[in-house]
């Protein structure tokens, strides 16, 4: 079993990966009885497909691994507050608990923009662990946007 801080930490070795496509770099993982199931990148520019986000193709790849659509005692940790359409994927999935970086202030669907995670209107709730390692997140994020726009 491992802890949050070093669930990211492996997260982000996981985003680097996405620089090798220039991707944006997010990375996460699915945790399951403490050992990882899933860990992936952003892959968008790679697949040329707009869903191929880190945390649904981790949560795809757990789903697989574990021959079930449902991960309830998982938890996925990934760089970057999920997005709406990652945080619904969690949402579907049944997952226990999300761990996260940075905070996004424009997509954010666990605290920053929406709250899907604890909405008690939702069919499923969960966890969220905020701001773990924030700022290393956040610096990977900053770094790859400043040097495409140098």
């Amino acid at each position: 079993m491992g802890s949050e801080e070093e669930w990211m930490r492996l997260a982000i070795a996981e985003a680097k990966l996405s620089l090798a496509h220039n991707d944006i770099p997010i990375g996460a993982l699915v945790i399951s009885n403490g050992e990882i199931i899933a860990s992936r990148h952003n892959e968008r520019e790679l697949q040329g497909d707009p869903t191929a986000h880190a945390e649904v193709l981790a949560i795809r790849d757990a789903a697989k691994a574990l021959g079930t659509s449902r991960l309830d005692e998982a938890t996925l940790v990934t760089t970057l507050e999920p997005c709406p359409m990652c945080a619904g994927a969690a949402l579907v999935a049944r997952i226990s608990h999300v761990v996260f970086g940075a905070e996004d202030p424009k997509a954010g669907s666990l605290g920053s923009l929406y709250q899907l995670g604890g909405d008690p209107r939702l069919n499923h709730e969960f966890a969220v662990t905020p701001r773990v390692l924030q700022e290393e997140c956040g610096n990977l994020l900053t770094k790859f946007f400043t040097d495409k726009r140098d």
